[in-house]
């Protein structure tokens, strides 16, 4: 095998379509493109989502419900995991800072502290919202609440 006799396999290659090219060679004229429309045009593009004149899925579909624009969303830590938190990293004190950096939430998550759970350390907490109940269970074993601006 040398150079000069390297060829693709058989059937690997096919010759490409010649349009426009005369009448003897059936793509002349219109070129496989039928006659007139929008389709006929060079740059035609249809639009997304066109059905050929018949309404849209996305138009024949109802809307409902309603997405509030002012809804604030918490990342949930419950007394529970608090507790599983001051045993696993050693913390006295639960602060926005020190969940970010124990990789428990991200860096734009808003915290809430909720009661489910057993929580038995004292501990100090400092988050963006909690509720009734997990606060009396955390001022009840001596720990404080505090409340961190959004």
């Amino acid at each position: 095998m040398e150079l000069y006799n390297l060829a693709p396999a058989e059937g690997a290659t096919k010759t490409k379509k010649r349009l426009g090219r005369g009448q003897g060679s059936t793509k002349g004229g219109t070129s496989g493109r039928g006659h007139k429309g929008a389709q006929s045009r060079s740059g035609h593009k249809k639009k997304k989502g066109f059905e050929g004149g018949q309404m849209p899925l996305q138009r024949r579909t109802p809307k409902f419900g309603f997405k509030n624009p002012f809804r604030v969303e918490y990342e949930q830590l419950n007394l529970g995991r608090i507790q599983e938190l001051t045993e696993k990293f050693n913390l006295t004190d639960i602060t926005v800072e020190n969940l970010r950096d124990n990789k428990q939430i991200s860096k734009t998550d808003l915290v809430k502290v909720l009661g489910t759970g057993e929580l038995k350390t004292k501990v100090n907490v400092s988050v963006h919202a909690i509720s009734e109940t997990a606060k009396q269970k955390i001022e009840s074993l001596g720990g404080t609440v505090t409340i961190v601006k959004i």
